[in-house]
């Protein structure tokens, strides 16, 4: 499971990589503030270049949409720090919901993005078979000897056709 709090960047450059090297380093986005404070350690890093081109050669904890060989989203480190301001339970949930690609993370405000997760977030499952017992517990009055005859693997296909989606232990909301 993705950690994007232990995000890291093996940072390189386009001269030294077409050079026949792949000097580089790799730096835990946890110890910079923002993206100029990284940029910053990035040219420190590849001070003995007049212009260095960062180039991005491997990275860890980071969802693709948030990344590339040359390029790092505005809004990453806003991210970062609102996914350490969860509590842990949500955390892992947050990051599953992150990778799903149902919104767009690289311009979307971050409170509109923890909003939008919240309000998709319904908790951690089994199974859909396991959420589907839960909402019948609570939304339906069936008295125990019906419960013995519903279907609620049905139950859970149907629920799961559109309206709601399972990843990494956790039920969402499509929205």
């Amino acid at each position: 499971m993705e950690n994007i709090s232990e995000a890291r960047i093996y940072v390189g450059t386009y001269a030294k990589y077409n050079g026949g090297s792949i000097f580089g380093k790799w730096l835990d986005l946890s110890d910079y503030s923002d993206k100029e404070e990284f940029y910053e350690a990035c040219r420190e890093l590849h001070k003995d270049e007049q212009a260095p081109e960062f180039m991005f050669q491997d990275w860890e904890y980071i969802p693709s949409d948030l990344i590339g060989e040359s390029w790092l989203a505005e809004n990453i480190f806003e991210i970062i720090e609102a996914i350490d301001e969860l509590d842990d339970d949500k955390k892992a949930a947050f990051e599953v919901w992150l990778n799903h690609g149902s919104h767009d993370i690289t311009t979307k405000d971050i409170t509109d993005l923890i909003r939008s997760f919240e309000d998709d977030f319904q908790g951690a499952y089994n199974d859909e078979e396991d959420y589907a017992y839960e909402i019948v517990d609570e939304c339906y009055d069936l008295p125990e000897f019906a419960k013995t005859y519903f279907d609620y693997a049905k139950f859970a296909r149907d629920l799961f056709m559109g309206d709601y989606w399972f990843g990494g232990g956790y039920v969402f909301r499509c929205s």
